[in-house]
């Protein structure tokens, strides 16, 4: 046993170097100096020092600092209260709280002083203060921000400053070696290590448009708007978020890449905020029910198009309710978030190529992108039933007459997890329908499920009811 022992414990050792070994190899090929210390006996040492010490002086700890307003008893708003307990004058006046927090950033043009960071960093700040790594601190200008990507631009009135290169993160790659430094717990400027874990993440619900890398390098809470940056001490990314169910990390961090970052950052350095231009759509996920309403192959990817804005940059260009986003300027959508973030990030006037296929046909069709405004919410009322699929759901005549407006649903009707009451819904099996009867017609001719169109307040999705 002892020797069965031995041997794995041998094997064990002989792996890890394995991996060590890898990880150097990586570094080499990377242009990183591998060996610019000496041991006691003369060996030479590993590090990624070299880079270090030329992008660490980029990479700023900010503190922001907030003064709110502290509410108040309401009882001390009651002149007998105030009276029977003899509350003092000066207890009335407003009361007010200064709070400090901590976070990162990056200086990425050292001769202008612009610093990035995240919008949740700055937020609200009252006073937003740089610090150096030699020291120097200085008060922060906001520039701008974006909340939808959460980057902020700040400017601060600096010399000698040192600036770090923006990477490509198109070029990154899962098992890419990145560092990412900051500031955690505001304990000062940290470096941590590791690898790209995955791309493109998205659904987490924490921006508007998320198109995260994802690391496994430790980011903790004050990384926020720090740098990631390759091995070549490009900056890849903004540390933004962490997934941290136990309060700590737990080896999964995300950085918001610096390609979409920059979109952001131009136009806040043009015109101090973000215009972006809309194509005018609601848009989904192609579920497989979805898919098989559409008489599309289950394995089929995309984004379906759920409602279209009158006079908007798809209108204009010919997109309908019922068209599946494949591309976008001939890159592949698989998902709703994908869409969002290709057209969300663009310019008012930019001209896209949106390719969908309808009716099984593959179809391009360019778009100029425009402001548009946002879909009125429909009034509701009662009515009857109209369909056994839609037993306990209670329908009327919209008073716009733009379609059916549901009033009441049963929490035991059929339709109850798919309906709610104030949904309008303006089409039925691809079928227009703008009142009870013509809702009521389609009913009658159709057979098996429903494909039903429902614009609910802000948006607009596709609702499949089975017999």
């Amino acid at each position: 046993m002892k020797s069965l022992d031995h041997r794995a414990d041998r094997r064990s050792k002989v792996f890890i170097k394995g991996i060590f070994l890898c990880f150097l190899l990586g570094l080499s090929q990377a242009g990183v100096a591998l060996f610019p210390q000496q041991d006691a006996e003369g060996r030479t040492l590993p590090s990624l020092a070299p880079m270090l010490k030329t992008v660490n002086p980029a990479v700023v700890n900010i503190s922001t600092y907030t003064t709110r307003n502290i509410q108040q008893n309401p009882l001390l708003n009651d002149p007998f209260f105030r009276r029977f307990f003899n509350v003092p004058e000066q207890q009335m006046r407003p009361q007010q709280r200064r709070t400090q927090s901590a976070g990162s950033g990056v200086i990425i043009d050292s001769k202008a002083g612009t610093v990035l960071t995240n919008h949740h960093v700055i937020n609200g700040a009252d006073e937003i203060t740089v610090s150096l790594e030699d020291g120097r601190s200085y008060t922060a200008t906001l520039i701008g921000s974006d909340p939808d990507v959460d980057i902020a631009v700040l400017k601060i009135d600096a010399k000698d400053l040192r600036s770090v290169k923006l990477a490509n993160s198109e070029n990154l790659e899962v098992g890419d070696y990145v560092v990412a430094i900051g500031n955690p717990f505001g304990l000062g400027q940290t470096v941590t290590t590791g690898i790209v874990s995955a791309l493109g993440r998205t659904g987490l619900g924490i921006e508007g448009y998320e198109n995260f890398i994802q690391t496994d390098a430790s980011i903790n809470p004050g990384n926020s708007g720090g740098a990631l940056v390759n091995l070549h001490g490009e900056l890849v990314g903004v540390n933004t978020a962490i997934l941290a169910p136990a309060g700590g990390n737990v080896g999964i961090g995300f950085a918001i890449p610096i390609n979409m970052a920059k979109v952001s950052i131009d136009q806040i350095l043009e015109h101090g905020e973000v215009k972006r231009g809309q194509l005018g759509v609601v848009i989904q996920d192609l579920t497989p029910e979805l898919a098989e309403a559409f008489k599309l192959p289950k394995h089929q990817r995309g984004a379906i198009i759920a409602e279209v804005q009158d006079k908007s940059a798809a209108d204009d260009a010919g997109i309908k309710p019922g068209d599946l986003v494949i591309a976008i300027d001939d890159k592949d959508v698989y998902n709703s978030a994908q869409l969002r973030n290709a057209v969300g990030l663009r310019r008012i006037g930019d001209k896209i190529a949106v390719t969908v296929l309808r009716d099984g046909k593959r179809k391009t069709l360019h778009a100029r992108l425009k402001p548009t405004p946002a879909l009125k919410t429909a009034v509701s009322a009662q009515g009857s039933d109209v369909s056994h699929l839609l037993k306990g759901v209670v329908l009327r005549d919209s008073p716009d007459g733009r379609g059916v407006a549901v009033a009441e649903v049963a929490s035991d009707a059929e339709a109850a997890s798919k309906l709610l009451p104030g949904d309008l819904i303006v089409s039925v099996n691809q079928r227009r329908v703008r009142d009870v009867k013509e809702f009521s017609a389609v009913l009658a001719a159709s057979k098996g499920g429903l494909l039903i169109r429902v614009l609910r307040g802000q948006m607009a999705l596709w609702v499949v009811l089975q017999p």
